[in-house]
């Protein structure tokens, strides 16, 4: 699959089949995505994966209830990609600039590790909505680590089809200096 196809075909899936995704590809997912770029190659990102779909079932509980991202429940396995504590230059750079790079640097990561999913079959949901506390007692995250994503992982179930991308025109996105 070319990176065109995989930015016009990945999308958020909101069906998933509840059959378990491979532990080794799921290891393979972060080995490329760990190759993204980062601020003063700082990468600060931590991975902590639920490849299992019954601890996965207790995590769907950490980032659903009534109304948001119901269709967790069937999702195999998750992963959270936590922030670690800043380092030297991240934090003299951020006095510098106002820019939080780690924040950016986990969109990065994030970015390619939706990829890669999708060029291995695998598809994502990305959610920042989560039980913080709830997160932390389930997979056991320690305090100098902060969770920032929940990546949900999963087969795309029959019946979950390519919806066409509504996006603003580029004109209004878009500003030309010459």
């Amino acid at each position: 699959m070319t990176c065109r196809e995989l930015y016009l075909t990945r999308q958020s899936c909101r069906n998933y089949d509840e059959r378990p995704v491979e532990e080794e590809k799921l290891k393979e997912i972060l080995s490329l995505a760990a190759l993204a770029p980062s601020a003063c190659n700082s990468q600060p990102w931590h991975f902590t994966l639920i490849p299992n779909p019954e601890k996965a079932h207790e995590i769907a509980k950490c980032v659903s209830d009534a109304v948001m991202n119901r269709y967790a429940a069937k999702v195999p396995a998750f992963i959270v990609i936590s922030e670690r504590k800043a380092t030297l230059s991240e934090k003299i750079a951020s006095k510098i600039t106002s820019q939080h790079f780690a924040q950016i640097d986990i969109g990065i990561v994030t970015a390619h590790l939706t990829l890669a999913a999708a060029e291995m079959g695998v598809a994502t949901t990305i959610l920042g909505w989560f039980y913080e506390d709830k997160l932390r007692a389930a997979v056991g995250l320690p305090d100098d680590l902060t969770p920032r994503l929940v990546i949900a992982l999963g087969y795309a179930a029959e019946g979950d089809p390519l919806r066409s991308k509504k996006r603003r025109p580029l004109d209004e996105s878009l500003t030309i200096v010459k």
